[in-house]
């Protein structure tokens, strides 16, 4: 299996629509997916289930790892999407834990995810580089930043870049798959040229080619509690996320990872 924290430095970047949507184009593509809702907020569950506050989730299992596994499941329209709610312990006290506090916990989630025979697993981060957050970047085999492209948005991200250089000194075989660019209106000059500095102040493909654009049908998916992929309107964004799939894939291959299979397998 593969695992992938999408994580930030700083909320409302567009992380948890990332997440859901990246989700849903590995599942169409074939692959056992699980998008586990790490964040406190809970907002992958209520995006995609107006009934995620009452299920048992991923803080549950870390206040209680003998819960199994099946009880946290939530199977999605999608026979390949499944789904881990944040929990009715959301509120389980992480954020001043040190990191390598909660370090076993999300190791043992992980493996029986892999026992269980998932391809993949996203895992929606709570934001910033510290406590929880830093233990599942640390127990996961990659990870993906998205950053929201304005002015002050991008200032941020060497930052974050170089907490996740520190992380990698305990975790020397995490791939850093780059920066994911969010909210992307390509007729304002400003966002642009946010996504051009960044280029140009990162090195070589440390920002990915695919961009996901602003676009009010993310809104309406959610209020409807569907990846935005599945709306009447929203062929473009499948493809858009259907590209990020692949450029992943591609870049997972490159670093020598074993490729995922569409035999059920990774």
């Amino acid at each position: 299996m593969i695992s992938i924290a999408v994580s930030s430095q700083k909320g409302g970047v567009g992380k948890t629509t990332a997440s859901i949507n990246m989700a849903h184009a590995f599942a169409r593509a074939g692959l056992r997916t699980l998008l586990v809702d790490a964040d406190p907020q809970g907002s992958v569950g209520l995006s995609l289930t107006r009934q995620s506050r009452m299920l048992s989730g991923f803080y549950d299992y870390l206040a209680d790892p003998g819960i199994p596994l099946e009880r946290l499941l939530v199977p999605t329209r999608l026979e390949t999407f499944t789904l881990v709610a944040a929990g009715q312990a959301s509120d389980y006290e992480v954020g001043g834990a040190p990191t390598g506090a909660h370090l076993a916990r999300v190791r043992g989630f992980l493996r029986a995810v892999e026992a269980r025979g998932f391809d993949i697993c996203l895992i929606d981060t709570p934001a910033g580089l510290f406590g929880l957050t830093a233990d599942i970047i640390a127990s996961s085999d990659a990870v993906l930043v998205p950053q929201q492209a304005e002015p002050l948005g991008i200032r941020s991200v060497p930052k974050m870049l170089e907490g996740l250089n520190r992380l990698r000194v305990i975790h020397p075989r995490l791939i850093v798959l780059g920066v994911l660019m969010t909210m992307v209106q390509n007729d304002m000059a400003e966002s642009r040229e946010s996504v051009n500095a960044l280029r140009q102040l990162l090195p070589g493909d440390l920002v990915l080619r695919t961009m996901i654009p602003r676009d009010a049908l993310f809104v309406k998916a959610s209020a409807r509690g569907l990846p935005v992929g599945v709306l009447e309107d929203g062929a473009g964004a499948l493809a858009v996320f259907d590209a990020l799939r692949a450029e992943i894939e591609a870049k997972l291959e490159r670093s020598g990872h074993t490729s995922l299979r569409r035999d059920g397998s990774a």
